[in-house]
């Protein structure tokens, strides 16, 4: 990446900041989705379909118009697969036109020279690429053997930061392919992190033996960054709930492709308010309800949202959200076991 390119983030990732800090009255982070369909299957994931049609373009531009009005400072585009809604550019810029930042989150395969260029162009500034083993199998198509071209295009190409995600847990077969995934992306000049799968609630599946050293080991590979905002996890890998405070519908908005707020991608159906009429009330309202599944949660962007509230404001409304029971369960039964050991 050119050192004007990463000066440019870096100053508007403190303007973000500031801002989260500023005020809890508007959205820190909106997870939008262009499109639901996606050109894989890895068997883990919940959140795609291999049908749906993309979302009109102008009905994305009034979605990221009321974002913005709200006071939202970042967008993350997901899916399925973003790189499939044939206006992906148009959507992007739409995002930095309205002074937002923009990223993406994409598994990998549709990028080309020319579309990194056409989304340098567009105004990208952070990409994240999950990939889950070296070599595809039947979970995952998401490997290093398939997508290491790609990121070489990407650390010579692309002015945007580019992070790579890998994972453990969730079936993959292979954890220490996380290792050689990471290395891969330092080597690259990429950043990486280290992701948990989590089950269809957004509640951990435990981790035990090479999983754990495979864990411990990433921490401290390669670069630093709001990826590595990440102490929750080592709880969650101890079989320990984290005490914490999650602000999703208030600080945190996941949009889905019909335009409902939820409160994640595991969350839906909580609270389910059409995004048009989504208001400052709706913010306040979630900012202080507690969610039944916060003890036990994996999804690393809402944790590092609260980050801005964890010390104000408790929270004093109900509980609401699903939590998985037999997942949080488990946890605490291994958690159990090692004490014994």
């Amino acid at each position: 990446m050119k050192v004007s390119s990463k000066l440019r983030i870096y100053s508007r990732e403190f303007i973000f900041m500031a801002k989260g800090l500023w005020s809890t009255d508007h959205p820190i982070l909106a997870h939008v989705i262009p499109i639901r369909r996606c050109n894989l299957a890895c068997a883990y994931c919940n959140e795609y379909d291999d049908y749906s049609k993309p979302v009109p373009t102008e009905v994305m531009f009034q979605r990221l118009d009321k974002l913005a009005d709200l006071g939202t400072t970042a967008i993350i585009i997901s899916g399925g697969e973003p790189l499939l809604h044939p206006e992906i550019e148009a959507i992007i810029a739409k995002i930095r036109k309205r002074g937002m930042l923009a990223c993406l989150i994409t598994n990998g395969y549709l990028l080309t020279q020319e579309k990194i260029k056409r989304l340098n162009k567009a105004g990208l500034e952070y990409m994240q690429i999950s990939i889950d083993n070296v070599q595809p199998d039947d979970v995952s198509k998401k490997s290093l053997k398939m997508l290491d071209r790609k990121l070489e295009w990407l650390s010579q190409l692309a002015e945007f930061r580019v992070n790579i995600n890998s994972v453990i847990g969730g079936g993959i077969k292979t954890p220490e392919d996380a290792l050689t995934v990471g290395k891969r992306a330092v080597e690259l000049g990429l950043s990486s992190s280290l992701g948990i799968i989590h089950d269809g609630l957004g509640t951990l599946k435990p981790l035990k033996g090479v999983e754990r050293d495979i864990y411990f080991k990433m921490k401290g590979l390669g670069k630093k960054g709001h990826t590595r905002v990440n102490r929750f996890q080592k709880n969650l890998v101890d079989g320990k709930p984290n005490g914490w405070r999650c602000r999703a519908g208030a600080r945190y908005l996941y949009i889905c492709e019909d335009g409902l707020v939820h409160y994640c991608s595991q969350q839906r159906g909580y609270p389910a308010v059409p995004l048009e009429s989504y208001s400052v009330e709706d913010i306040r309202r979630e900012y202080l309800t507690k969610k039944a599944c916060a003890d036990y949660c994996t999804i690393a962007c809402v944790h590092q949202v609260a980050t801005f509230d964890n010390w104000r404001d408790p929270q004093t409304l109900g509980v609401k959200g699903a939590v998985q029971r037999e997942a949080v369960q488990a946890i605490q039964t291994l958690y159990q076991i090692e004490q014994t050991e």
